[in-house]
């Protein structure tokens, strides 16, 4: 798990070396609100919890409206906990406002047996810096890793969640 942590740290901050027009770093936290869909054979279940996000963030300028934003954020719901790895594409839409999308990669921490621990997907969603220090966002992920491990025709699980927090930018 430490060695995980590490290897995602190293690939976030080691792209740093691009030349970019400027790079920042940051610090988020804030709440997920988590859904997982259950189908087996045509009936479909939904379930939801509330749980926390925390993490950081590099915003890599590419040009003056575009930035390649690579995140590590630690994930926990009730009963799943995740390592997220956004990569996000960031333009900025005027000096405060920005639209975020791009795929995330996750790895569970806790998956139970016959369940897969690596979760994938892709995000949207939105920044609005406050000042040049904090902002506030919003984002949906939504998740299209099937995990259960060697499922049958018509069972499937997948993770998804809405994103709300602030960062903080150094």
């Amino acid at each position: 798990m430490k060695k995980l942590m590490l290897l995602a740290a190293v690939a976030v901050f080691g792209l740093t070396n691009v030349t970019a027009q400027e790079t920042t770093f940051g610090a988020k936290a804030g709440v997920d609100l988590a859904s997982s869909k259950v189908e087996v054979e045509g009936i479909s279940v939904t379930g939801s919890e509330t749980g926390f996000y925390v993490g950081v963030f590099a915003q890599i300028g590419l040009s003056d409206e575009f930035a390649f934003q690579p995140e590590v954020m630690y994930v926990s719901v009730t009963d799943a906990s995740e390592i997220h790895i956004p990569l996000m594409a960031n333009y900025s839409v005027s000096e405060e406002f920005s639209i975020l999308a791009g795929p995330a990669l996750g790895i569970l921490t806790d998956s139970a047996e016959g369940f897969s621990s690596f979760n994938y997907g892709i995000e949207a969603g939105a920044s609005y810096d406050i000042s040049e220090q904090f902002l506030v966002e919003a984002r949906y992920s939504l998740g299209l890793a099937n995990l259960v491990e060697d499922a049958p025709d018509g069972v499937s699980a997948k993770l998804s969640g809405f994103y709300i927090g602030v960062g903080y930018k150094f």
